[in-house]
């Protein structure tokens, strides 16, 4: 269903959260007030997918409207806007564009359809586009290196936030956003992208949030029996550079892990209360939109992190909520995907506008639940590195290319996917359609890095991170941190470790998915 007129979008967004973590959808241990008031109002579709479950891929294919292997990315490399974003096409239709916080394309590549920025991404060597850290110095807190948390070897250690809360990315992500709201130009609808870096670690919090959780509040990872089983090679290599795979299994950090991240849940929610106030009596006539690139494993099958098709890592929360489109409390079992955001935008603002590409519907379409034969699926990387994911209402097909294994999970009966049936003979059918389904995906579109005739492109299987658990870790310090170690006179040291080849397993790899 259309409104009669254009209505405003609101996009709100967060980075690395599970669609497990929202209270109304039945997550005990969490408190999100705000978010559940939007599943309450509006339909959630609790079978969302993102199309690849990495940062800058989801977020390029969500933009463009098109999957990893039309874009070509894969990994996370720098976005190069060649695509039309559906924020240009809003533009055309007469909406004021605006995003603020994480987008991971830069401004020296041009805004891709926004009007205005207020730009906030991770890393230091993005400080000198970044209008977060201008308003930290500007505050007096220049001196603070890492604003989102230590990163490195403190990349999943729980940590307090270095800022004070009305300082917080977070917060700043709300304050932007309500400022655009208040000077607006409301002779136009708007569009408003408001992107959250957190709950993407570190799990840092300002007080007194970081301490709303405690550990022996939390339940424990799910660790199977057989965990290695389900778990490929990305996992393994992930756990290494994210420095998590350096012994037995810590109950007590496990879930000091999950009280921080849960944590850093519930501030955005706080924040994204206090936008929703904003809107006052044009509510109403907001489309609202809250979803997230892609989940984390928090220690689910022993695993941190994404860059895996499991559902902790691979599915995201999606909530749509605009009176009179969609059904209030709704909840939809049809399978979706980010790629679906593109065309339900363009189909509340400008009616029979063209569609990217064959894979998106609106999401006003995914409500029809005759649609029992949709597929949705996903990717990351390519070549002998290449994951791919396949899912229907009640299978989820995964092929692994660096282990040359095949998944099948049947989801209805299965769904925290602890058995593998892949093989089986009751379900032999369901797996192989899934698989020729993603086969005919690639082929339709001439992408060879995946198949080869009639199945998959077979490789060597990779061998797992090397057994001193030191070899293949990632830093990413800030650039000014070694000059200030090199001050510290007799105390200063060499960095040839840090430094090393050794270091930079996981670089070579992104590069040689690349090629």
């Amino acid at each position: 269903m259309k409104n009669s007129s254009s209505p405003n979008i609101l996009l709100i967004f967060t980075d690395q959260l599970r669609a497990d973590c929202i209270a109304e959808l039945g997550n005990s241990k969490i408190k999100t007030p705000n978010i559940d008031r939007l599943v309450r109002e509006g339909t959630t579709f609790n079978r969302c997918y993102t199309p690849s479950p990495v940062c800058v891929p989801a977020r390029h294919s969500l933009t463009s409207g098109l999957p990893p292997h039309v874009t070509g990315c894969v990994d996370n490399v720098d976005i190069e806007p060649g695509d039309q974003s559906f924020m240009e096409k809003l533009v055309e239709q007469g909406y004021e564009t605006h995003g603020v916080g994480k987008m991971h394309f830069s401004k020296e590549l041009g805004d891709w359809g926004y009007t205005s920025r207020d730009t906030s991404e991770e890393l230091e060597q993005d400080a000198d586009r970044d209008d977060y850290r201008d308003y930290l110095k500007a505050n007096g807190y220049n001196h603070v290196q890492d604003p989102h948390g230590l990163r490195s070897e403190f990349y999943y250690v729980p940590q307090p936030s270095q800022l004070p809360e009305h300082l917080h990315n977070t917060h700043w992500v709300a304050d932007k956003s309500i400022q655009f709201l208040e000077n607006r130009d409301t002779s136009k609808p708007f569009f408003l992208w408001s992107s959250f870096i957190k709950p993407h670690p570190p799990f840092e919090s300002p007080n007194p949030w970081g301490r709303l959780y405690r550990m022996h509040e939390m339940d424990e990872p799910i660790l199977p029996e057989g965990s290695e089983q389900h778990i490929c090679f990305w996992n393994k290599l992930q756990n290494r550079y994210k420095v998590r795979d350096g012994g037995s299994y810590d109950r007590n950090m496990a879930r000091m892990i999950k009280a921080a991240y849960y944590a850093t849940v519930s501030f955005i929610d706080y924040n994204v209360g206090r936008i929703l106030d904003s809107l006052g009596s044009e509510i109403d006539n907001t489309l609202i939109l809250f979803s997230a690139d892609h989940g984390e494993m928090l220690g689910d099958f022993g695993c941190y992190g994404k860059r895996t098709m499991l559902d902790p890592s691979a599915k995201v929360p999606m909530i749509a909520r605009l009176p009179g489109a969609f059904p209030e409390g709704e909840r939809c079992s049809l399978p979706t995907t980010l790629l679906d955001l593109y065309p339900t935008f363009l189909d509340f603002a400008a009616s029979g506008a063209e569609r990217p590409s064959r894979e998106g519907i609106s999401l006003s379409e995914a409500i029809d639940e005759k649609k029992d034969d949709r597929i949705v699926f996903s990717q990351y990387s390519q070549n002998r590195l290449g994951l791919y994911m396949a899912t229907n209402r009640q299978y989820k097909y995964i092929y692994s290319a660096p282990d040359n294994r095949e998944f099948l999970y049947d989801l209805s009966k299965d769904p925290l996917e602890l058995y593998n049936c892949f093989g089986d003979e009751a379900h032999q059918s369901a797996g192989q359609a899934l698989k020729q389904a993603c086969l005919e995906r690639f082929r339709a579109d001439d992408y060879n890095k995946a198949i080869s005739g009639d199945d998959w492109k077979r490789f060597p299987a990779m061998a797992p991170p090397a057994a001193n658990s030191d070899d293949g870790m990632l830093f990413q310090d800030p650039t000014a941190l070694d000059d200030q170690i090199s001050q510290l006179g007799e105390y200063a040291r060499p960095m040839e470790i840090k430094n090393s080849d050794c270091f930079r397993v996981f670089e070579r790899l992104v590069k040689e998915s690349l090629s």
